[in-house]
């Protein structure tokens, strides 16, 4: 967990940028923003289903690709 201690002289602006550069080193924001919303079973199935299907639509795609080459 990032946290910030003020040094001699120095402002509040100031430590407030070192603690944004470590909470964004820390990957803070990404990781509660993914767990910001609840999802339901149903829409982490079709979550699976369209990734699947895209990563199938991918390899028939570079299966394809590389035949034409030869």
């Amino acid at each position: 967990m990032p946290g910030v201690k003020l040094r001699d002289g120095e402002t509040f602006d100031e430590a407030y940028r070192r603690f944004k550069k470590q909470a964004d080193r820390n990957l803070i924001v990404t990781e509660s923003r993914s767990r910001r919303f609840f999802e339901s079973k149903t829409e982490k199935r079709k979550k699976r289903k369209i990734n699947a299907k895209k990563k199938m639509l991918k390899r028939l795609y570079m299966l394809r690709r590389y035949e034409s080459r030869l």
